[in-house]
C-alpha cells in the first residue's frame, strides 16, 4: 500500500483542515488506518483511527470532541476533520496503514505515507 496525505497548511487558532490520505496498490479496505503526529523535538504520537469498515473509530484525548476521522473505502481515502484548531496541534501529520485492528501504538503499522505539515498561529 502507497500512502499519500495531503491537506496540511497554516491556519489561525480555531479555525478548521481537513487532511486527507489516498491510498493506492493493495485493497485499502483490508487496512485499519490510523493518522499520527510529530511535533519538532517530540515523540510521534497517536491521534485517531479507523476501522477497516470505519465502523468503529478512537481518539486521542487530545483531540477528541474536535477531530474526527472518517474513511471511503470507494475512493481508497481516510480523512481527518479538524476542528478547533490549537496552536498545540501544530505537527507533521502522518496517516499509516495496518491489516489488522487498529492500534495506538505506531509500531504495529505497516505503512506510512509522507507525512503533511499543519502549523497553528495564535
Amino acid at each position: 500500500v502507497q500512502l499519500q496525505a495531503s491537506g496540511g497548511g497554516l491556519v489561525q487558532a480555531g479555525g478548521s483542515l481537513r487532511l486527507s490520505c489516498a491510498a493506492s496498490g493493495r485493497t485499502f479496505s483490508r487496512y485499519a488506518m490510523g493518522w499520527f503526529r510529530q511535533a519538532p523535538g517530540k515523540e510521534r504520537e497517536f491521534v485517531a483511527a479507523i476501522s477497516w469498515s470505519g465502523g468503529s473509530t478512537y481518539y486521542a484525548d487530545s483531540v477528541k470532541g474536535r477531530f474526527t476521522i472518517s474513511r471511503d473505502n470507494a475512493k481508497n481515502t481516510v480523512y481527518l476533520q479538524m476542528n478547533s484548531l490549537k496552536p498545540e496541534d501544530t505537527a507533521v501529520y502522518y496517516c499509516a496503514a495496518v491489516s489488522g485492528d487498529y492500534s495506538i501504538n505506531p509500531r504495529v503499522y505497516d505503512y506510512w505515507g509522507q507525512g503533511t505539515l499543519v502549523t497553528v498561529s495564535s
